[in-house]
């Protein structure tokens, strides 16, 4: 019992040591988001919402991202017989990942690869949804206006396999930054 209590105690304080070598740096980003969704495989829509992310720094240049967003609007989709259904239209990507970045002067570029789930849903003239494995590669530049405030603009490509097809959405983001 004492050599377990011993070494229980030894990696405590070692992983104390290994942590405080760890910059704790990171930044929170909110802002408008542009979606050009293809819910159907080759016919995209349009569609606006939010963007999110948390950043937390492994390496000076070396982060892990959570990054949330959420699209809405609506389309007409084409039926061979009948009416035409419009449907309203979410799409949510839950994506997580490395990103890299180096601080230039007051500008950061930075270049991130995310994977993880996205979840469209559609309602009104047709109703369902479906969940799917996302995966997402952009990048974009933060610039430093004062204090630990920046503005962002950030282009990321990715891809869903909604309903069975794939989809490849091209998303666009401009908001405020905070670093810490």
């Amino acid at each position: 019992m004492r050599k377990l209590c011993t070494l229980v105690l030894l990696l405590t304080a070692l992983a104390g040591v290994a942590s405080a070598q760890i910059p704790t740096k990171g930044n929170m980003f909110f802002g408008y988001s542009y979606n050009r969704s293809e819910i159907v495989s080759n016919d995209a829509t349009n569609l606006n919402g939010w963007n999110a992310s948390l950043e937390g720094k492994l390496l000076p240049w070396v982060g892990i991202v959570a990054d949330i967003s959420g699209h809405y609007g609506n389309r007409n989709f084409f039926v061979p017989v009948g009416d035409n259904p419009n449907a309203d239209l979410s799409e949510y990507n839950f994506l997580f990942g490395p990103r890299v970045s180096v601080k230039v002067s007051r500008f950061r570029p930075f270049a991130e690869l995310l994977v993880g789930a996205g979840h469209i849903s559609r309602s009104k003239g047709i109703s369902d949804s479906d969940t799917s494995f996302a995966n997402a590669v952009g990048g974009g530049l933060d610039y430093h206006v004062f204090g630990p405030v920046a503005v962002r603009g950030q282009l990321d490509w990715i891809h869903t396999r909604f309903f069975g097809n794939g989809q490849n959405d091209v998303r666009f983001s401009t908001g405020v930054v905070v670093h810490f």
